[in-house]
């Protein structure tokens, strides 16, 4: 499948359409049909293996909320169900962020926040965060490779076994070097001109076209359908 571009105006507008149909969901299928739009996006944006695992990961959040609902009864059911629930309304959002924080380059980012007219102060600190995501991802495949060579399993099971151990070898090396990370991060960005108020420059033309005019229209026809479930209009 061809991979395609979206401006990072739209993503940013379709993350609002998905925060706002997730919080204002009318029932469970209508969230699920949410995720199923976010992954088709998702395989637009190129990020097939990212889109269909995060899509097969909350199948298992729906079949787990059906049988709580059919099968479980009293406190437990009714503790289940506020987990499941709250795992609803926030999974469909951090779907739709892994994606666009994946698909976007902080240049491109820039850019069109600055088309955007978005003040600075709060432009910078977005755009190192996207930066920044990665790389604790990195370092977190080399905790975990550390973490095996000590005998310490990087799992639920190696926390409840070894629970002292196991955060010792996660918490302590993980924010030593995030502080590494961001401190590398602010240094690189400034010497790069992060803070030069001339308008950028981007080599990847930023603008608005039918894929971002679909996309838009797709979610929020899929936001005004639930707001007409939920309203009662249909």
């Amino acid at each position: 499948m061809r991979k395609l571009h979206f401006d990072p105006r739209t993503k940013l507008l379709l993350m609002i359409f998905t925060i706002l149909s997730a919080t204002l969901s009318p029932s469970l299928y209508y969230a699920s049909g949410l995720v199923l739009l976010i992954m088709l996006f998702g395989f637009a944006c190129g990020k097939p293996r990212y889109s269909l695992l995060g899509a097969l990961t909350y199948t298992v959040f729906f079949a787990l909320t059906i049988l709580t609902r059919d099968f479980l009864y009293g406190t437990l059911q009714t503790m289940l169900i506020a987990f499941l629930g709250l795992v609803h309304k926030v999974y469909p959002c951090g779907l739709m962020a892994g994606i666009m924080i994946g698909s976007t380059k902080v240049s491109e980012f820039m850019t069109g926040m600055h088309r955007l007219h978005v003040p600075r102060k709060i432009v910078i600190p977005l755009a190192v965060m996207l930066r920044y995501l990665p790389v604790i991802r990195e370092d977190w495949g080399f905790i975990k490779d550390a973490m095996q060579m000590r005998d310490v399993s990087p799992s639920l099971g190696g926390l409840l076994a070894h629970p002292g151990k196991t955060a010792e070898c996660v918490y302590v090396p993980l924010m030593m070097s995030a502080s590494k990370a961001a401190d590398e991060l602010s240094i690189a960005s400034v010497t790069r001109g992060i803070e030069n108020p001339e308008p950028r420059t981007c080599l990847i033309q930023i603008r608005f076209g039918a894929a971002d005019a679909l996309a838009a229209c797709a979610f929020l026809l899929y936001f005004i359908a639930g707001m007409a479930v939920r309203g009662g209009w249909i």
